[in-house]
């Protein structure tokens, strides 16, 4: 009977994932240091990581995603790692568990949930709608109420039909000419920052709350980080959001204030379309419910 095949009475007989990856990494010869430089994820998690303590980390998300890219840098199985982290997650449920969530729903894949930022800028940004709505219709549904003239004794001049007027434009999008900032989110995101040539602009791990502002003479600025959900943007002082909705290592993303309106626009109709399949199937689930009473 080979070795393999033997397991000594009172050990475990697998290897958890953060084992796994670590004897990967070292038969791979490599150091924690090469795989925080390559993957982009600092250092202190993927120590967190190769202990098996993913409670330690900020949120699942992170566990499935970070753990991802590990294996898929010392050439293991992603989604075998990836299942193992959450068999593993699923056995301490209560270090992970929420008391400011009402259910334990959980879907199938956890790197796809948004990240809490993404969330409240949604519900932010669904309010300023509502807002905008009821600003521009105003007039409809209250004709008159709205404040007279700022310029005393003067007459409002009619509108004419063939002008399109500020109030017709709808709401005010972020200027595609104004000045990109990123703010970090949270403590220690490594991003480097660099133009169309590859000559570096600024590259550090950013603190929470630091922010960079993208030089405007900078010829196709881009960035590369592995947390692009924690760095808020800015275009001309409006929030636009984040540059994705999971944690992921991205590089060679443009950040002019043109291509950054055209990704999140991309990023938030990919949201819409998540939103509306779900609730499409729930609705489904309670037709043949209510069916089925009958």
């Amino acid at each position: 009977m080979s070795e393999e095949g033997e397991q000594p009475e009172g050990e475990l007989p697998l290897e958890g994932a953060g084992q796994r990856l670590r004897r990967a990494r070292e038969d791979a010869g490599k150091t924690i240091e090469q795989i925080a430089a390559s993957t982009r994820i600092p250092q202190r998690h993927l120590e967190v990581i190769e202990s098996g303590d993913f409670a330690a980390l900020p949120a699942k998300t992170y566990a499935i995603g970070f753990a991802r890219s590990y294996a898929r840098e010392v050439g293991l199985d992603e989604k075998e790692i990836t299942s193992l982290v959450r068999e593993e997650m699923a056995g301490d449920s209560e270090a992970f568990a929420d008391p400011h969530r009402g259910s334990t729903f959980e879907p199938s894949d956890p790197a796809r949930i948004p990240s809490r930022k993404l969330a409240w800028f949604s519900l932010f940004a669904a309010i300023l709608l509502v807002a905008g709505s009821l600003a521009y219709f105003r007039d409809y549904f209250f004709p008159g109420s709205g404040p007279g003239s700022i310029v005393a004794g003067e007459e409002t001049a009619p509108r004419d039909a063939g002008v399109e007027t500020p109030s017709d434009a709808g709401p005010a999008q972020p200027d595609p000419t104004g000045t990109v900032v990123f703010t970090s989110t949270e403590e220690g995101v490594w991003v480097k920052f660099y133009d169309a040539a590859g000559e570096r602009l600024m590259e550090k791990e950013m603190a929470q709350g630091e922010s960079y502002t993208v030089p405007a003479d900078a010829e196709g600025p881009q960035v590369w980080t592995g947390q692009p959900e924690s760095l808020e943007i800015r275009i001309g002082g409006t929030a636009i959001g984040t540059l994705s909705n999971t944690s992921e290592v991205v590089r060679d993303i443009p950040v002019t204030a043109e291509a950054l309106n055209a990704r999140i626009a991309e990023l938030e109709a990919e949201q819409s379309a998540e939103d509306e399949a779900t609730g499409s199937a729930e609705v489904s689930s309670g037709s043949s419910g209510n069916d089925s009473d009958g």
